[in-house]
């Protein structure tokens, strides 16, 4: 009896396994449709001139990254916020800058005196693939390429033109004005902004008193050695002769006045050129959209399915967001984000803990109450917590936040926040506001196994190498630079070497 019954189980195990392969290919087929109807070629940097890392000007850049010489008081680094082995990112829902009490502690056990908490209201974005964002930076879009009138058919999802010409807006000048010192790409551009914020890299001690602009100069003064005040609080010799060296050597100009050589645009120009660098998009789904079948499995190709298909066509329709290659439209929506922490300033209004009102804090227009660009998913698994505030901890979580968003901020559990002291208590009534300019978004009905297959698909958008400290080891300074932040990380993303 037993010998009969193995052949029937075993052809029955071959016509399941058959079935299997069957309702496979047929995904594949639908994919691969989908993928023909949104355009995709798996490439996202197709057209986008990359920095190779090793370059001169990327690895003073990565130095510079590094380096704790470019904040005031000279106890963090643009990496303490941004680090590779974090994705990028800090790990953390919301941004601990200057002031903390070990500076070379990263991730959770970053912590302010006294446990205080957050000042900064957003969460920090990814470096990784920088250069792929094509209108605009930060999650309010507040550094903006401007079109003029024949670019204007590009369709630029921002929505705006110049008051003064083809350029870049930024904070630096009124809104959509040019800013003329903004720098070459929309990287150098951003990168002015967190070494003169206060809460983030400037601090309160060093010259207080001066404009963003007129700050970033001392800033460059004082790396270079040729500040001419008494009061400029100067590095010591070693520092600045190191940095004399290095900005001779990477300019080629061995006689140079340093005053020429070390400023705050050469200085964001190099950290930009180090951030651009982080091409990290050789992922399972972009081999699989190349034609490798095999590169995602079936758990995936669902979600996959779930992802590109519109709300009744057996899909929720996430790509209408979430577009091409990047994985964004790079426009702003009020996806209702549940209201934590410090509350962002809104055009010299006081700040109101917890409300942010994203885009409208630059533009000033009502419609813009809220909205946040849309993020790319490119490496999503490692560039956690989520959301413009970082107020889900889970990739499931936020999730199932999109998919019904109005359900999902009324429920919110601030508990699950891993972060110490990040304000909540006005969460219940900000939402109320936020409520009130969100109508139409929709609520799809899903079974947790939908969610767990979108997460699936997810996990195939990030690139491996972003989880391997040996793979990262080229974005990573050596020790030969004086005034480097040796950093421990307390919640590490990459798997050590």
């Amino acid at each position: 009896m037993m010998i009969m019954q193995r052949p029937l189980l075993l052809v029955a195990m071959s016509l399941l396994s058959a079935n299997l392969w069957a309702d496979e290919g047929a995904m594949d087929h639908e994919l691969q449709r989908l993928i023909r109807s949104h355009a995709l070629t798996g490439e996202p940097a197709k057209d986008v001139v990359i920095p190779d890392v090793q370059s001169p000007q990327a690895q003073l850049g990565m130095r510079l990254f590094f380096s704790s010489s470019l904040s005031g008081k000279r106890d963090m680094a643009c990496a303490s916020c941004h680090h590779p082995l974090l994705g990028g990112g800090d790990g953390l829902s919301l941004p601990l800058g200057t002031g903390v009490l070990e500076p070379n502690k990263l991730g959770l056990g970053r912590r302010l005196p006294d446990n205080a908490a957050p000042l900064v209201s957003r969460n920090a974005p990814t470096t990784f693939n920088s250069a792929l964002w094509k209108w605009g930076l930060f999650q309010d879009g507040r550094i903006e390429l401007l079109l003029d009138g024949k670019d204007k058919a590009a369709a630029s999802p921002y929505g705006k033109g110049p008051l003064g010409g083809k350029g870049i807006t930024t904070p630096d000048v009124p809104y959509p004005r040019n800013d003329h010192w903004a720098g070459k790409e929309l990287v150098q551009a951003q990168a002015r902004f967190p070494l003169a914020f206060a809460e983030e890299m400037r601090g309160h001690d060093f010259y207080p008193e001066l404009n963003a602009s007129a700050y970033r100069s001392k800033l460059a003064q004082r790396l270079g050695g040729y500040d001419p005040t008494s009061d400029a609080s100067p590095l010591p010799d070693s520092v600045t002769q190191y940095w004399q060296t290095a900005f001779r050597k990477v300019y080629q100009a061995p006689d140079a006045p340093i005053s020429t050589l070390i400023t705050d645009q050469t200085i964001t120009e190099l950290l930009s050129v180090y951030q651009r660098s982080q091409l990290l998009v050789k992922n399972p789904w972009n081999q699989y959209v190349k034609g490798e079948l095999t590169a995602i499995g079936a758990d995936a190709k669902q979600g996959a399915l779930l992802f590109y298909r519109q709300p009744g066509s057996g899909g929720f329709g996430c790509v209408n967001c979430h577009q091409g290659n990047f994985f964004t439209d790079e426009s702003f929506h009020n996806m209702l984000l549940p209201p934590i922490g410090a509350g962002h300033p809104d055009k010299g209004q006081a700040v109101i803990p917890g409300v942010d009102k994203g885009r409208y804090t630059v533009t000033g227009q009502p419609q813009d109450q809220y909205r946040f660009r849309t993020p790319s998913l490119l490496n999503v698994a490692v560039t956690g917590p989520w959301g413009h505030n970082g107020a889900y901890t889970s990739l499931e979580g936020i999730t199932r936040h999109m998919l019904r968003p109005v359900s999902m901020a009324r429920a919110y559990d601030p508990a699950q926040l891993q972060q110490a002291n990040i304000q909540t208590s006005e969460t219940t009534r900000n939402l109320a506001d936020m409520l009130s300019h969100s109508r139409g978004l929709p609520e799809h009905e899903h079974t947790d196994d939908d969610v767990q297959k979108l997460v699936a698909f997810l996990h195939t958008l990030t690139d491996p190498c972003v989880k391997n400290a040996e793979c990262l080891k080229p974005w990573i300074p050596p020790d030969d630079v004086p005034d480097l932040l040796r950093f421990e990380l307390t919640s590490p993303t990459a798997t050590p070497p």
